[in-house]
């Protein structure tokens, strides 16, 4: 009996075929075993290292003090303290900060899977101000994913889990990678 992770299978020219010659040959419902390529990477490494690369270059969020909480893919978590600084006249934060902290944890979510995207169309609706001193959460999700194009739902929260927007993001991939593989 096979041990998970005990087979490791190399591809040659007819990789098609040769998967199906291992499996017809396998227990499926007695042996548990995984395929991996040798030098892929996982697709939660994939998101992670897709992460890091665009967050070198992402002087706007990190300008306004925007910090990633989590990556995996499809998904992205990042936050917000709001500070003196994001406040508006009426001495809540500014919606643009709002809608940036969304969007910003949109563009990681949409370029998770290491496929360059933009934003082709955003919208948000503000439900609750957001207070001076507390620590906003945007969490983004994919939601549809068709060729070229994406769609992504982001709640963002305060930390009393009170929901302070809906934001929902429509991506393009453009061509190109975030990060050679």
């Amino acid at each position: 009996m096979l041990k998970r992770g005990a087979l490791q299978y190399q591809p040659k020219n007819n990789t098609k075929k040769n998967c199906v010659s291992i499996l017809s040959n396998v227990n499926l419902t007695q042996v548990q075993f995984s395929i991996q390529w040798n030098g892929d990477m996982t697709p939660l490494e994939r998101a992670k290292k897709s992460a890091e690369t665009m967050w070198k270059r992402d002087k706007a969020s990190k300008g306004i003090g925007i910090k990633i909480e989590s990556v995996a893919p499809g998904k992205a978590d990042l936050s917000l303290i709001v500070k003196q600084k994001h406040l508006n006249g009426h001495d809540i934060c500014h919606g643009g900060f709002i809608f940036t902290l969304a969007d910003s944890a949109f563009a990681f979510a949409c370029n998770s899977y290491n496929q360059a995207a933009v934003a082709q169309n955003n919208m948000i609706t503000f439900i609750a101000p957001a207070q001076k001193g507390e620590k906003l959460i945007a969490k983004a999700r994919q939601v549809s994913q068709s060729g070229r194009s994406g769609i992504y739902d982001v709640s963002v929260f305060n930390d009393k889990k009170q929901k302070i927007a809906e934001f929902r993001g429509l991506s393009r991939t453009i061509g190109g990678q975030n990060f050679k593989e």
